[in-house]
């Protein structure tokens, strides 16, 4: 491709409305024609595009916030670190992450605001080594599986499946949102193919790991039992089937949610956790531990080599391409910048 892109090449000079602009394309080449950059249909496609992107941004910043104010001071007030903060904690410092599927659950629910699906899934990386993390937002829901929660989920997993991901899950959920249960379980691609996945990937020595940071109640109980290893978190993180007011309606008994399956339960009788955390911070130190300990070496099938500057302004697509869709423009244009930014 590049060999014809070459060939198709040529010298050109570029208009500008403010006087002529010095960069790398200039000097190098241009395929087909050229953006006329002071055009009124230049400029008005550059300002509809530009709006539109800005909106984008916007969203993205609205549905990092996750629930509501109401809903994030609550937890906040519980001692726990807000979800973004907790990938912020476990990933290595300076370090990118890679959000995946963020507009999950966006205008998906009628009368219900279910921001980035109440989960949060990415690539980031932890003591070295890229891992898969799937977090539930408590702020959302209370971190119950909608049904487009549990297909990210299952996006999730299969990313980490196919690229031998480990998986990190911080777990702080109440199991499926109830009032719409009927579509979170009825197929092969559903809430339960979530454990199949963990069960199939630890066969595979893709290693599991849960963090226990909250309620993990019905389904959610599943995640931590079924990880290679976990992390639980004192007065803090529990992991039951069903709680103290089910167990009373139903036998009468009258027991704490920390008795019933918190940290000292599970960490010094049934044996389903592995390691006891102080707080939040303290779950997050010993995962990173638990990773490092993993030996964990990937083959990188690419060479990464520093990129280089693109020749031509990236932000001129907008003129080029515009905000309706129904008028036409030449490809040409919008080629040549495209390849200019690679």
């Amino acid at each position: 491709m590049w060999a014809v892109l070459r060939l198709a090449l040529r010298p050109c000079a570029r208009a500008s409305p403010a006087g002529p602009r010095a960069y790398h394309g200039d000097s190098v080449a241009s395929l087909g024609t050229q953006p006329d950059l002071g055009s009124a249909l230049y400029q008005e496609n550059y300002k509809q595009m530009k709006a539109l992107v800005n909106q984008l941004h916007e969203r993205v910043e609205h549905i990092k916030l996750g629930g509501g104010e109401k809903a994030r001071a609550l937890h906040i007030s519980r001692g726990k670190l807000l979800p973004r903060e907790r990938i912020d904690n476990l990933i290595d410092p300076g370090s990118p992450f890679l959000e995946l599927s963020q507009f999950a659950g966006y205008q998906l629910y009628d009368n219900e605001e279910v921001p980035g699906g109440g989960i949060i899934t990415g690539i980031g990386r932890v003591s070295g080594v890229e891992c898969m993390i799937i977090a539930n937002d408590a702020t959302v829901k209370g971190g119950a599986y909608y049904p487009v929660t549990v297909k990210k989920q299952l996006r999730a997993q299969e990313i980490a499946m196919q690229n031998r991901l480990p998986c990190i899950y911080l777990v702080d959920s109440g199991g499926a949102y109830l009032p719409r249960q009927a579509d979170v379980f009825p197929d092969r691609d559903h809430f339960g193919r979530t454990f199949y996945n963990q069960a199939i990937m630890s066969s595979k020595n893709i290693a599991q790991i849960a963090v226990v940071m909250g309620s993990c109640t019905a389904g959610g109980a599943y995640v931590p039992a079924m990880a290679d290893e976990n992390i639980i978190v004192r007065k803090q993180g529990t992991i039951f089937l069903a709680g103290p007011p089910l167990v009373k309606a139903a036998t009468g008994e009258e027991v704490s949610a920390e008795d019933l399956g918190g940290a000292d339960l599970h960490c010094r009788k049934s044996g389903v956790s592995d390691h006891w955390a102080l707080d939040d911070h303290h779950a997050l130190h010993l995962t990173r531990k638990v990773v490092r300990n993993l030996n964990y070496q990937k083959k990188l099938d690419v060479t990464i080599e520093p990129s280089e500057e693109p020749l031509f302004p990236a932000d001129e697509l907008y003129g080029i391409v515009g905000a309706n869709l129904k008028r036409s423009f030449d490809v040409r244009e919008d080629l040549l910048e495209y390849l200019g930014t690679q």
